[in-house]
């Protein structure tokens, strides 16, 4: 067997994993129902994850430094249930924490330096963004540890684990994987690509980036999304109770918002976990692969993926265009499909 960076001993293969702490513990969890998601956890579905990659081989896991709640829990799992077990050897990135998201792109520049055939990411959609931004052609696995989660998917850790192993490890090719998700490259006056999300990009009139996370829906005047399903949690799902887009569309979709008493189409909103809100639609229509749109002027922010990132002034420009090339995911049903069908994890 032969992996898709070229090893054909699954030993010398390293997975890297970008475990956010602060992921799932944003304003949303104060102002609505949304729940933590502890650290604990957290470092359970790591250990589940090193057992699946474990099982198939894979030699060694690069994680990012993680808080000690989280890499307590870790490492009591290795001791108390991976005893016996082959588990991949883990090692952590040697680099200063801050606590922020600067922590992950100085573990995937590191990971990205260091070879890893593929990255798993624990976290929401925020997270994933960054991951996404400083990753390049490395294969991504997204699950998801936030409050809200467009883009990675729930799933239990040990099965991805066991996906990701079989890719990897070259078992199952990576053209029959891996997807190339959408993005939504955000340029400012005339920087075409300054910034990017890969589930929505919304205008809101709050001036500051503040506590980031976006929850006030009569802030948001308009919104772009590359995706769109109605069984979202967030802004996104605004237009999956319109125009559901589904992930491998080749489109997607821009809408102009209001007040509800001001608007054609209002719909009752589930915006964060526990919060459901009015919104009102005044206009929306699709946008195609490689279409630019150029939101509205005036103060105030930009929120990609529901987290407010760019603060702009009266005169800035501001531009959002969908593109085809985003960061390529492992699509685990897939992959677990092909395994029982050929064969793959039989003895």
């Amino acid at each position: 067997m032969v992996s898709e960076n070229g090893s054909a001993d699954p030993s010398g293969i390293t997975v890297g994993v970008v475990a956010n702490p602060a992921s799932g513990r944003d304003i949303r969890r104060l102002v609505a129902g949304a729940s933590v998601f502890d650290n604990a956890e957290k470092g359970n579905m790591v250990y589940r994850l090193m057992a699946g990659l474990g099982s198939l081989g894979v030699g060694r896991m690069l994680m990012m430094p993680a808080a000690s709640g989280l890499y307590d829990s870790l490492e009591k799992n290795i001791r108390t249930h991976g005893k016996g077990r082959r588990l991949p050897e883990l090692e952590l990135v040697e680099m200063m924490v801050w606590h922020g998201a600067q922590d992950s792109v100085t573990a995937v520049e590191a990971m990205v330096e260091r070879g890893v055939s593929a990255i798993a990411v624990l976290g929401g959609d925020g997270t994933s963004r960054v991951v996404a931004q400083h990753c390049g052609d490395i294969p991504l696995i997204p699950l998801s540890t936030g409050t809200n989660n467009a883009f990675p998917e729930m799933r239990e850790a040990t099965v991805a684990g066991l996906a990701l192993g079989l890719l990897v490890t070259g078992r199952i090719a990576a053209d029959r994987v891996l997807k190339h998700q959408k993005v939504l490259y955000v340029g400012v006056n005339g920087k075409p690509r300054q910034d990017l999300a890969l589930v929505d990009v919304a205008a809101s009139s709050e001036r500051f980036v503040g506590a980031r996370a976006l929850w006030k829906p009569g802030t948001v005047t308009e919104l772009v999304v590359a995706a769109a399903a109605p069984d979202a949690v967030g802004l996104s799902s605004v237009a999956g109770l319109l125009d559901p887009v589904a992930r491998d569309a080749p489109h997607g979709l821009y809408l102009k918002l209001s007040g509800p008493d001001r608007a054609g189409n209002v719909l009752n909103v589930p915006l964060s976990p526990g919060l459901i809100e009015g919104i009102g639609v005044r206009e929306y229509r699709r946008i195609e692969a490689g279409e630019a749109v150029e939101l509205d002027g005036g103060f105030g922010s930009i929120a990609l993926d529901g987290e407010r990132e760019i603060e702009r002034g009266e005169r800035d420009t501001v531009t959002v265009t969908l593109e085809l090339d985003g960061p390529r995911t492992l699509d685990v049903r897939e992959t677990m499909r092909i395994a029982a069908e050929e064969g793959l994890l039989r003895e």
